[in-house]
Order: structure tokens, then sequence, then C-alpha cells
């Protein structure tokens, strides 16, 4: 095996009197494709910047190959001494070389290099930093969130790109469809060390769970032990000076171990404050036309949301996403069409900006609204230091301003914010952003839970997949059209992804002026069968009887000492576990199919 690149040995490093690191190591070899995980706040970051050279550590090694090159792409890039995006992007270009590889990227990035870096948005300063990341070529490729405030089609083409690289490679990402697409081996940066594994991320929380379960069981086991030796201490010293002072020694050092001993970060609690479901109906729309100048963002577009409906909108950034749901959700009047919502319609916004609050706001004034140390959650009033610890704040952060919180932690209490509020439609935009994948599968389960509507805008395909039931997606020209479905399944159905030409729209004519009664010719209507019909009523009642297997299972496996109780018992539950998500999996997909099946023939 080639030397490595890039190498850190027993990285120390204290930060705000606590210890951040405590004995990380990071090896990088030639052409090696690694993802660096771990919660926010566990120093995922500084690891980076260390490898990087930005910041000094308090002890430990770093050494890089001489000669190596090491492109780096940061969370928040410094822009101020750069006038345009080119400037920015050639900076670490030799003179001799000029700007083309600069100009080119930008360019595939959407960007013309003359964009001032202080008025560009969020996702045009990443297509920047991405272009001047990987305009010097470099042996070493170091990026931070790579894919955040970037839309899809900018993604599938950094995907692309990056894997035809030759680069070795250390990456940072919340987007798990990315990460299990580009690793090939997984460092876990977990209370200050870390783990690794030669596998992708596709089979990093697998194991990361079981490092978990058996360190229930270690701490069990020296429980135990400490209780038996506590035993000994009372009952069962002997004349032995010398033996008994030092198994007490022994006790000490066991009882120093369990105190000393650092569990792992508990997950967010997340729950949204719920309102009279209203009406079946949520959403109304006939027709909706929306122009900006000579600018059609919307065109004759139709829908019906019904309440427990999952919406997801994607495409392209400036396509027209927030101000479709905009019209949706009666924030913004249509030129043409009509809109109808639903009775006691209650509608919590996450909004994509993260910077709306001052940032001399405390944490505790931002979810309280100031002057109180209590808000109404569900009707009860509940303390603000527990309403943070449910979202992994501790109560000591409750007087820190906003501006020293980290970007997950920003994350976090908007979502807290938007989620104190009642409500029956959820209007989540870009809620991934910045969350660890820990809180993600929180998010999802809250999602699933809510009884309401929920409107999602998301470029994280994964997420999109794991939540949705349908997506609308903008074809050109204002148009837009629903796909039953995920991410996956639009693209399926589509027969394109958003990089790509899209398909044609049907002819205005056809789809507006020839009516049923002027065709001539006309085929029998295609019918379901009885047997399908049958399936679909019978369908969702199979699948909500396994949900039921599904959670009990699920609960009995979250009881932690179940693994070292009773070892079979967790491997037999586990196994039923697996059987019936399978067979759930398949029931979904049939009735997925059916139901495409149905709309198709109606719509015909």
């Amino acid at each position: 095996m080639a030397p490595p690149l890039l190498q850190l040995t027993d990285i120390r490093l204290t930060f705000g009197g606590k210890n951040l690191l405590e004995g990380a190591d990071l090896s990088v070899s030639p052409g090696e494709k690694i993802c660096l995980v771990g919660r926010n706040g566990s120093g995922k970051s500084t690891l980076l910047k260390i490898a990087a050279g930005i910041i000094e550590k308090d002890t430990g090694t770093r050494f890089l190959q001489p000669g190596a090159k090491v492109g780096v792409l940061q969370q928040e890039p410094d822009f101020s001494a750069y006038k345009t995006t080119l400037a920015f992007a050639a900076a670490d270009l030799p003179p001799e070389e000029g700007d083309h590889a600069a100009r080119f990227l930008l360019n595939e990035l959407g960007l013309t290099g003359e964009e001032d870096p202080a008025t560009i948005s969020g996702g045009e300063a990443r297509r920047a930093a991405i272009a001047r990341a990987l305009a010097p070529n470099p042996d070493i490729l170091l990026l931070d969130e790579p894919t955040n405030h970037l839309d899809l089609p900018a993604i599938e083409w950094l995907e692309n790109e990056l894997a035809s690289r030759q680069a070795a490679l250390v990456l940072i990402s919340h987007d798990r469809r990315f990460l299990e697409r580009l690793s090939r081996a997984t460092v876990w940066l977990d209370r200050g060390t870390t783990r690794r594994i030669e596998r992708g991320f596709g089979e990093f929380e697998a194991w990361r769970d079981q490092v978990f379960a058996e360190e229930e069981a270690a701490q069990h086991k020296l429980g135990r032990k400490i209780a038996d030796e506590e035993h000994w201490l009372r009952y069962g010293v002997t004349a032995r000076r010398k033996r008994n002072v030092k198994r007490l020694a022994g006790l000490h050092t066991l009882r120093r171990e369990k105190r000393e001993h650092v569990r792992a970060t508990g997950k967010a609690t997340l729950q949204a404050a719920e309102q009279d479901n209203g009406g079946k109906l949520v959403i109304e729309a006939k027709h909706l036309d929306k122009s900006f100048g000579d600018r059609a963002i919307v065109r004759d577009f139709s829908i019906r949301v019904l309440r427990g409906d999952r919406l997801g909108f994607v495409g392209p950034n400036g396509s027209g996403k927030t101000t479709l749901i905009s019209l949706l959700t009666g924030d913004l009047a249509p030129d043409g069409g009509t809109i109808v919502l639903g009775t006691n319609l209650a509608v919590a916004t996450l909004e994509q900006k993260r910077d709306s609050l001052s940032p001399e706001t405390t944490l505790a004034d931002a979810l309280t609204g100031g002057g109180t140390d209590t808000l109404v959650i569900n009707g009860q009033a509940k303390n603000v230091i527990g309403y943070m610890k449910d979202f992994l704040f501790p109560p000591e952060k409750a007087r820190t301003p906003l501006k020293v919180l980290s970007g997950g932690e920003r994350a976090r209490l908007m979502l807290a914010r938007a989620l104190a509020r009642p409500s029956n439609l959820l209007v989540l935009d870009e809620p991934t952003n910045d969350l660890d994948l820990e809180t993600l599968d929180v998010l999802e389960e809250m999602i699933g839970n809510y009884a309401g509507t929920v409107l999602l805008i998301s470029h994280d395909r994964d997420f999109l997949d794991r939540i949705v039931d349908a997506v609308v997606v903008p074809e050109g020209k204002g148009l837009w059209r629903q796909y039953a479905g995920g991410y996956s399944d639009m693209l399926v159905q589509r027969g394109a992804d958003l990089a790509k030409a899209k398909p044609k729209p049907a002819k205005a004519e056809s789809a507006e002026s020839v009516t049923p009664e002027s065709s001539t010719t006309r085929t029998p209507k295609r019918k379901l069968t009885f047997q399908q019909l049958q399936q679909l009523e019978t369908l969702p009642a199979a699948m909500d009887k396994l949900a039921t297997v599904i959670g009990k299972l699920q609960a009995k496996l979250e009881d932690a000492s179940l693994y070292s109780r009773d070892r079979k018992a967790f491997d037999e539950t586990n196994t039923l576990l697996a059987k019936a998500q399978n067979e759930l999996e398949k029931l979904e997909e049939r009735w997925l199919e059916l139901e495409m099946l149905k709309e198709e023939i109606e719509s015909a």
C-alpha cells in the first residue's frame, strides 16, 4: 500500500475550555475516498481544518508529503479580499497557468466569473468555493458540506465530477446519497476520538449501532463487576492487608472508569405542536399563473392537497419552488387562476434563511420571544430549558447569543421555533441544511408521525425518498408537473434527471383545445382488473398491520439492556424486524404501482 499523502496522529485540541479532540487520527493515501462523519459539534470541521493546516493543534503530529497539493472547501469561505468570483476561484492557481481552469469550472457550475462576492447568494458562493477547491487539480480534496445550498443539478454534477477525479477525498456531508456514492472508507469522529472502517458510508450506520450496543453491554458488565467488588468490600475483606489494598485500588479504578465514560450524545426529540386538523381538503389550486416581468414562473398549474399529504418540491435554484409554495399557502396572490384553502388552516414555516434573528439575541429569547422562561407546546406550558434539551441544547447555552452558534445549532434552533407553533400544515424549506445524520433521522420520524400536511423543499434525494409521497417538478417555461412517489420514483417516470434535457411537455393545443368530444376515434378505456381493485382496497390495512408489528419490534429493540440480557431474543427480534420491513416494502411498492396505474387510467 502506498504511503499516506496526509497523516494526522493523536491530535488533541481544547476549544473554549472543552476537550474537543482527544487523540484523533486521520490517514489519507493516494486516491482514497473517505467520508468523515460525526454529530454536530463533534469537531469534524475542526479536524479538517487541522488537516488543511488552517488551524494549529494543541498536541499530536501532522504530516503532509512534500509537494502534495491540497484543495480545501470550508463551510464559510472568506470572499472579502476579492472583487469577482473569478478572482476568488483562481486565487490558488499559479500565475503561469492563468485562470482557464477556474473559468471552466465556474461556467460548469453556472457562474460567469464576473459576479460580485458581496452580493451573491449562498448557492453561488458555494459554487465559487467549489471551483476554487477543484481548479488546481489537487492531490487531496478536503470538502466540508459541499452540497449545502446547491440545487439538485449542481449536486449531481459535483457527484459525477468527484467520482471521475483521481484525487484523494475527505468528505464531510449530511447528504446520504452523496456519501454512499463517493466514499470507500469511513472515519467516525465520536467523543473526541476517531474510529475507521474500510467500507463506505452505506455500511456505517449499522456498524455505529453495533459499537453503541457493545459499549452498553460493556458498561453493564462493568457495573456488575463494581457491584461485586463493593459486596466484597462490605462483607468479604480478609486479613491479608496487601491483597485488600490492591483490590480496593482496583475498585477505585473501576469506579473512575465508569464515572469517566462519556456516553454518546442522545437523539434530539422533535415534536410539532399540532392544531385541530380542520377539513380533509387543505389546498385546491386551479390553473394558477404567476409571472415576474416577462418570465413565467407558474403557468396553468392545478393541484389538490389533502390532509396528511407529503409533497416534495424540487428543481434548480431560481426555478420558482418558493414562489409556488407561497401561492399555494396564500402568501402570494396569483396573476390568474383560483386557490381555495381548507378550513382552520394553521401554517408553520421553516425558512431556508437562518439569519432572520438578531445575532445578539440569546438562545432562550429566540425560542420564547423574550420576557418569559416558558413556551406553550400542544396547549401545555413548558420551561424553555426543557424544550432546549429536546433539541440537544445544554442548559448553560440558554444565555448564549446566536452569533456564536454553529451552523448545525442554528438549524436546530430554527426547527425548534417552527415546530413550537401550533399547525396542521408544515412548510419546510431546506430543513436538512447543516443537520447531522442522527437529527435527520429524528426529523424524518417526526414528519412521519405528524398528523397534518407537509410541503417540503429539499435537495436531499435520500430525505425526499424517505418522506414524500409525491414530487412536484418544473418542466420549463413555468410548467410544473406532479409525480407519484419520491425523488427516485420521479426519475424513473420522467426518464431524465433535473440536469438533463427536460422531456417535452404536451403541446398547448393538445392539452387545452382538444376535448374528449372532438375525438372521432377512441380506443376502449382501460380498467383495473377485479384483483387489482381488491388489492388497492386491502393493501392499506395490511400495511398498517405490518407497521404496527414493526413499531412493537422497534420498541423492544430500544430496550438498551436487551442485547446484554438476552442476546438470543435480541437476534430473533432483529431478524423478525428485517423480515417485516422487507415485507412492508414489497406491499408499499405494489400499492404505489397500482395507484400510479389507476391515476394513469383515470387521466387517459
